[in-house]
């Protein structure tokens, strides 16, 4: 007479089969990698002691021009850049860069009077060639100057929203350079929001002749930081560091 299988044996191993071939249809592919992350990691700007490396020293109305010779910016022991002695002078990086975001912390003195340079070009003046971002206590001119030459204008082409300076303390600036896209936000408030494409009009120098419209400036360039202060105060930058996208 033939062996029967009892038919619980059967249908236990069956049951075993299918939970094999379950686990093997169900087995989750791998997950997946998250997408790159669009920015880079910050770099510190002025982390060492001394003349800062990778930054040059150029006259402040055409960078293609050396500054005075005697001119020096320097990075003291607790990290902070000190502006130039003579003044009229901008610190240039060696590096260009197009999408980034810049942070640092700045202070003036009085008559104090900087800028941060942004994709400006290896000569001419970066406000009217590149895009300066002003940093300017209103004593730096007597009180004369109007909203676009202040502080967290784009010089001379638009005025910041609203003016949220702190004279004589620590101030910090967040620039976000994207495409034609420039945002600029100063102690912790949005004050420009600008797409640089719908500023057509042409514009002029302090010495009367025409600069580019803003649609027009470039979208990649060097960066900098200005040295125009009256009255023997020199800019005082601290905590710089550029993320690229």
């Amino acid at each position: 007479m033939p062996t029967r299988t009892p038919f619980f044996a059967v249908s236990l191993a069956s049951f075993v089969a299918l939970l094999a071939c379950a686990a093997v249809a169900e087995d989750p592919a791998p997950a997946a990698q998250p997408a790159a992350s669009a920015r880079r990691a910050a770099i510190e700007l002025f982390n060492e002691k001394g003349a800062p490396e990778g930054w040059t020293v150029r006259a402040w109305d055409d960078v293609s021009k050396p500054g005075p010779e005697e001119a020096k910016w320097t990075v003291d022991e607790q990290g902070v850049l000190h502006g130039s002695e003579p003044r009229g002078t901008w610190l240039v990086s060696d590096k260009e860069y197009g999408d980034f975001v810049l942070e640092f912390d700045w202070k003036l003195g009085e008559r104090g009077n900087s800028g941060c340079g942004i994709r400006f070009p290896a000569k001419g003046d970066p406000a009217f060639d590149g895009l300066e971002i002003q940093m300017a206590d209103e004593r730096y001119n007597e009180g004369r100057d109007g909203p676009d030459k202040l502080t967290a204008s784009l010089y001379k082409a638009v005025a910041p929203t609203k003016q949220v300076y702190k004279p004589t303390e620590w101030n910090h600036y967040v620039i976000t350079a994207k495409g034609s896209h420039i945002k600029v936000e100063l102690n912790g408030q949005l004050v420009q929001d600008v797409n640089l494409d719908d500023h057509t009009q042409v514009l002029e120098r302090n010495d009367g002749n025409k600069c580019p419209p803003l649609k027009d400036r470039p979208r990649r360039g060097h960066i900098g930081f200005q040295e125009l202060s009256r009255g023997g105060a020199h800019v005082l930058i601290k905590n710089a560091k550029i993320t690229e996208m």
